[in-house]
C-alpha cells in the first residue's frame, strides 16, 4: 500500500460542511485491492487482539461490534485503515469517531477521511494506521505504545492550553469565529477592524503597566503594602552575601522565590535554616537576578480570579503529594496515585499525573526518605514545591465561601495593580474568614492566571471562568466580532466579480480586504502576488486589523485541499459551473465538481444570502441544500425560476431591455443600460453583464444604494489595473490585442462571443494546453480556437502540470484539424516568442488575441511592446 498524499482539512469542505476538522488521506491499495479482509489469514483475530475496543465501532451496521462484523464478511483495507486511525488517536485521549473512505476515481485507490482533534496528530494517524494495518496483514509484531505516546506528545505541543481553549470554546458558543495566530497560545477572536486578542489568559486590552507590576513581585507588594493589603514581610536581595541579614529580618519559617519567575519555577518553602536558606537562593538565582526572602505563612493554598474587576471563582490548591498506608513504598503510591483515571499525560484530563523528577527526589530526601522508604500509615509526603495542577496538584472549588471581605479585596487588588484578569495567590487558614483574623496574606498577584482549577476542580462545582473574559472583550450583546464576508466561487468570472463588488464597497467608504486568482489586495494595494484563492489567503484579508469589509474568491484547488478559510460568510455567490479541472484530486464529473463549489453557499450565515445563477441548472439545484436566504439571477427575466422568486418576495436580478435590472419581489429597479457600463465594452461582453448582476445584488442587500452602486459601476473602468486578464485591450497604431484569461472551453465560448462582435480584418489567437486539463478539453479549446480564428499560434504554458509539450501541443492540434484541418498553424513555444512574432507580423487591423495564464508577465510585456512602438 502506498500513501499519495495527505491533505488537512480546517474548515467546510467536500467532505462536510459542518466537520471542519478531516485529514484526507490519498490511498493507493496497490496489491490489496485483490484482498480483502476475510482473504487474509488471521487477520481478523489479530485485528480483535490488538484493538479489543474496536468492538464500540458500529460502522454501516449501525450496532456494536458492527465494524467487526465487517471484517469478519470481507471490507477493504482502506476502511480498516480509516477505523484505525480513529481508534489510536482515542486511546491517546483524542476522543474522534467521524470517518468514511471513498474511491477515488481509479482502480484501487481511495480518499481515506477521518477526523483528528490536533492537525499533526491527524496526521501522524494516517501514517500509522497505515503501518500498523500492514503489520497486521503480515502478522508481524508492532509496539502501538510508542504510537500512542508520541501522539500525546504531539498534542501536547500543539493543543491550545485549558485556559485558553476555554475562551475560544466560549467564543465559539456566541458565534464569535477564532484564528489561532502562532503555535501558542496567541488567538485572534473576530476578524478584520472588529478582531480582539488573547493570548493564554492576557488580552488585547490588558494593562500592559499591570503586567509588568505582577510580574516585578518587589512593586507589586511594594504597592499593597501602600495599600493597607496584608502581605508577608519580606527583603529583596540579589547577592549571596546580603542573605544572612534577610533571614535575620524576615524570620524563620521563610520563603525564597524569583522575583519575576512565574508557574512555580525556582520556588523554595518552608525553609526553617540558613543552610536551607541557601540552596533556596541558588534555586530562585537560576531564574531571576533578584530574589524575594519573605515570611513562610502557614495554611492552605488559595487562588481567588478577578476578571473585569469582579471576583469570579476561587479555589482551594493542594500541592502533589502521597499518603502513606504502612505497607507500600512511595513510589508505589506515586503509581497508585497516578491509575486514579482522572489523571493522565499533560493537560488530557482533569489531573495530572505525578511525575518523579530530579526536584521530586531532593524534596523527598530533604525528608529524609528515598523512593523505596515506605510512610506510616496516614503519613502525607508532599512531593512539589508549588500546588500548580500541572506537576500534579489538585484543586477544591471554594468560591461559594469567600468572605466578602476577602471577595472586596481581591477587586480591590485588580484594581490596584490594573489588571483585567488577576489571578491573587493567598495564604490562610480559612478563606471563609477575613484575612485579618487568620493571619493570613496575599503572596502573589499574577498576569494571565491559569483557569485549569476553576474549569475542572478536583472537587466543588466547576466555574465558566471563561465567559466573563469573552463578556469584557464583546460587552455588546450578540456582538460577534464579524465583519461582512463576501465569498465567490464558480468554474468563470470569480475574479471579475470579486473585483466589481470590492470597488463597489470600497466606492461605498469600506475598508475592503479581497482575494483573487492575482493577488491579495487590502483597499486596493496588492499586498500578496499569484493564485490566492485559498484558506490561506482568505486568512490573510479576515487578520488583517483595518479591514472592515471582505470579498473572497473561492477556488476548487483551495476547497480540496484544506477547505475554507472561514466558517461562516455573509453572502455566497455561485457564478457557474462547467467542466474545468476534472480529473484531478478525485473529482472526475461535473457533479462532484457542483459539489465542490456548493461549500461555500452551504456556508452562509442563516440571515444571510445564496446569490446563485438560475441559468445554471447545477448551481440552481444548490438551494436544495442551504440554510439560508435565496437570490437568483438570470440573464433571462423570463426564466420561470426567476418568475417564481419574484412571486414570494425574493430578490433577483436579471438583464432585460438592455438594462441590469434589481427586482425586489416583482417591482424592479433599473439600474443602467447594460451598453453604458464600461465592463461590458457596450454591451458587447455578455458574460461580463452576467458577472454584473450578482454584484449588483450583494450591493443591494449589504445595504449600499442604487445611485452608489450605479456611480460604482460607471467608475469601474475594464484595464490592466483594475481587471488584469479580463479582456484587457491594447490599443497599438494599426492592430489592436486583447488578452484574455480563458483557460477552459466554457471562458472560450464566453470570450468567442465577445471577439465576435468586434471588427478585424484578421484574427489571430495566442494559446495554449493547459496540462491540468483532460485531453478532450484541450481538443475543445483547440476546436474552439479553429472556430475563433482566421490564424493560430500553439505557445506552451510556462508550467507544464504533469504533461509534455509535445502531447500538449498535439492535444490541441487535434482539435484544430477536426474543427478546420487546414487553419494556418504556427508553434511558438516560447510565450513571450509568440507575443513578438504575432506583433512583427500583424496586419493592419488586426485583433491578435492571447490567452494567458501567466497574467502579469503577459501584461508587462504586452505593455513593454506598446511602449517600444510609441517611442519609435
Amino acid at each position: 500500500m502506498r500513501i499519495r498524499e495527505i491533505n488537512a482539512m480546517r474548515g467546510p469542505n467536500y467532505w462536510s460542511i459542518r466537520r471542519h476538522k478531516l485529514i484526507v488521506m490519498v490511498l493507493d491499495l496497490e496489491d490489496m485491492e485483490e484482498k480483502p479482509t476475510n482473504k487474509v489469514k488471521g487477520f481478523s483475530k489479530r485485528i480483535k487482539e490488538m484493538f479489543p475496543s474496536m468492538y464500540s465501532h458500529r460502522c454501516s451496521e449501525g450496532c456494536e461490534g458492527g465494524f467487526f462484523m465487517r471484517v469478519d464478511e470481507g471490507t477493504w483495507m482502506g476502511h480498516v485503515i480509516e477505523h484505525i486511525a480513529l481508534e489510536i488517536q482515542t486511546l491517546a485521549g483524542m476522543d474522534t469517531g467521524f470517518g468514511r473512505t471513498r474511491g477515488y476515481g481509479e482502480e484501487g485507490v481511495y480518499s481515506v477521511v477521518f477526523s483528528y482533534i490536533e492537525e499533526s496528530v491527524g496526521r501522524y494517524a494516517a501514517r500509522a494506521a497505515v503501518s500498523i494495518c500492514e503489520a497486521l496483514i503480515s502478522g508481524d509484531e508492532y509496539a502501538l505504545e510508542e504510537d500512542i505516546q508520541k501522539m500525546r506528545e504531539l498534542r501536547e505541543s500543539e493543543r491550545l492550553g485549558p485556559s485558553t481553549g476555554s475562551i475560544v470554546e466560549e467564543a465559539q458558543s456566541r458565534g464569535i469565529p477564532w484564528i489561532r495566530l502562532n503555535k501558542y497560545s496567541l488567538v485572534q477572536l473576530g476578524y478584520g477592524a472588529n478582531q480582539k486578542r488573547i493570548q493564554a489568559t492576557v488580552t488585547s486590552e490588558t494593562s500592559s503597566i499591570g503586567v509588568e507590576l505582577a510580574c516585578d513581585k518587589e512593586d507589586t507588594k511594594f504597592l499593597l503594602e501602600q495599600a493597607e493589603v496584608e502581605v508577608p514581610r519580606g527583603d529583596i536581595i540579589s547577592r549571596e552575601s546580603s542573605l544572612k541579614e534577610a533571614c535575620r529580618y524576615v524570620g524563620f519559617p521563610l520563603v525564597i522565590k524569583p522575583i519575576d519567575g512565574n508557574h512555580g519555577r525556582g520556588i523554595t518553602v518552608d525553609i526553617n535554616t540558613y543552610e536551607g536558606a541557601l540552596e533556596g537562593f541558588k534555586a530562585a538565582k537560576e531564574v531571576s537576578r533578584r530574589v524575594i526572602v519573605e515570611k513562610y505563612i502557614t495554611g492552605e493554598d488559595h487562588r481567588l480570579l478577578v476578571i473585569n474587576n469582579v471576583f469570579v471563582a476561587a479555589a482551594k490548591r493542594t500541592p502533589a503529594h502521597v499518603i502513606g498506608d504502612g505497607k507500600s513504598t512511595i513510589e508505589e503510591l506515586v503509581e497508585e496515585v497516578n491509575s486514579d483515571p482522572r489523571r493522565g499525560y499533560g493537560h488530557e484530563k482533569v489531573l495530572t499525573a505525578i511525575t518523579i523528577n530530579d526536584l521530586t527526589k531532593t524534596i523527598i530526601a530533604d525528608a529524609g526518605y528515598t523512593l523505596q522508604s515506605v510512610l506510616k500509615d496516614g503519613e502525607i509526603l508532599v512531593l512539589k514545591d508549588t500546588a500548580n495542577l500541572s506537576t500534579g496538584g489538585t484543586a477544591e472549588d471554594v468560591t461559594d465561601i469567600v468572605h466578602p471581605a476577602n471577595v472586596s479585596m481581591a477587586e480591590r487588588i485588580s484594581k490596584i495593580i490594573d489588571l483585567d484578569i488577576c489571578g491573587i495567590d493567598i495564604m490562610t487558614t480559612d478563606i471563609s474568614q477575613p484575612l485579618s483574623d487568620t493571619g493570613g496574606a496575599v503572596l502573589e498577584v499574577n498576569a494571565g492566571p491559569g483557569f485549569r482549577m476553576h474549569l475542572a476542580p478536583t472537587s466543588g462545582l466547576p466555574r465558566n471562568v471563561a465567559a466573563p473574559v469573552v463578556d469584557k472583550l464583546f460587552p455588546q450583546k450578540g456582538d460577534t466580532g464579524r465583519i461582512p464576508i463576501v465569498a465567490i466561487t464558480g468554474t468563470n468570472g470569480k475574479t471579475t466579480t470579486s473585483r466589481l463588488i470590492a470597488h463597489i464597497a470600497k466606492m461605498n467608504g469600506k475598508r475592503v480586504g479581497y482575494t483573487t486568482s492575482d493577488g491579495v489586495y487590502i483597499q486596493n494595494r496588492m499586498l500578496m502576488k499569484g493564485d490566492c484563492t485559498g484558506p490561506a489567503s482568505a486568512e490573510f484579508v479576515l487578520k488583517d486589523p483595518t479591514v472592515n469589509f471582505a470579498v473572497l474568491e473561492c477556488a476548487r484547488g483551495g476547497l480540496l485541499r484544506a477547505g475554507l478559510g472561514f466558517k461562516k460568510c455573509d453572502i455566497a455567490i455561485v457564478t457557474n459551473v462547467s467542466a474545468d479541472h476534472l480529473g484531478l484530486k478525485g473529482i472526475h464529473t461535473i457533479e462532484q465538481l457542483a459539489k465542490v463549489k456548493a461549500v461555500v453557499p452551504e456556508t452562509v450565515l442563516p440571515d444571510g444570502y445564496a446569490i446563485l445563477n438560475a441559468d445554471d441548472d447545477l448551481v440552481y439545484d444548490m438551494r436544495r441544500n442551504i440554510d439560508c436566504n435565496l437570490a437568483l439571477f438570470s440573464m433571462d427575466e423570463n426564466n420561470p425560476r426567476i418568475k417564481a422568486l419574484q412571486r414570494i418576495g425574493g430578490i433577483t436580478a436579471v438583464y432585460e431591455n438592455g438594462f441590469v435590472t434589481l427586482c425586489r419581489g416583482v417591482w424592479k429597479m433599473r439600474l443602467m443600460k447594460a451598453e453604458n457600463i464600461p465592463l461590458t465594452y457596450g454591451g458587447k461582453a455578455r458574460f461580463m453583464i452576467q458577472n454584473i448582476l450578482p454584484a449588483v445584488i450583494a450591493a443591494n442587500i449589504q445595504g449600499i444604494s442604487i445611485e452608489d452602486t450605479k456611480a460604482a459601476l460607471e467608475t469601474f473602468i475594464p484595464s490592466a489595473s483594475s481587471t488584469p486578464g479580463r479582456l484587457n485591450l491594447f490599443k497599438f497604431n494599426n492592430f489592436n490585442i486583447l488578452l484574455d484569461y480563458a483557460h477552459n472551453p466554457a471562458g472560450m465560448r464566453a470570450l468567442q462571443k465577445f471577439t465576435d462582435n468586434l471588427e478585424a480584418t484578421v484574427k489571430v489567437g495566442i494559446i495554449a494546453g493547459i496540462g491540468d486539463r483532460r485531453e478532450e478539453d484541450n481538443n475543445e479549446m483547440g476546436s474552439i480556437a479553429a472556430e475563433m480564428f482566421d490564424e493560430i499560434i500553439i505557445r506552451q504554458d510556462k508550467n507544464l502540470r504533469g504533461k509534455s509539450e509535445t502531447d500538449l501541443i498535439n492535444m490541441l492540434d487535434v482539435g484544430i484539424k477536426k474543427n478546420h484541418p487546414d487553419k494556418k498553424t504556427t508553434i511558438i513555444p516560447s510565450e513571450r516568442d509568440a507575443i513578438t512574432h504575432a506583433v512583427s507580423n500583424a496586419e493592419k487591423g488586426s485583433l491578435i488575441v492571447l490567452c494567458s495564464d501567466v497574467v502579469p508577465d503577459a501584461l508587462e510585456l504586452v505593455k513593454e511592446l506598446r511602449e517600444k512602438e510609441k517611442q519609435a
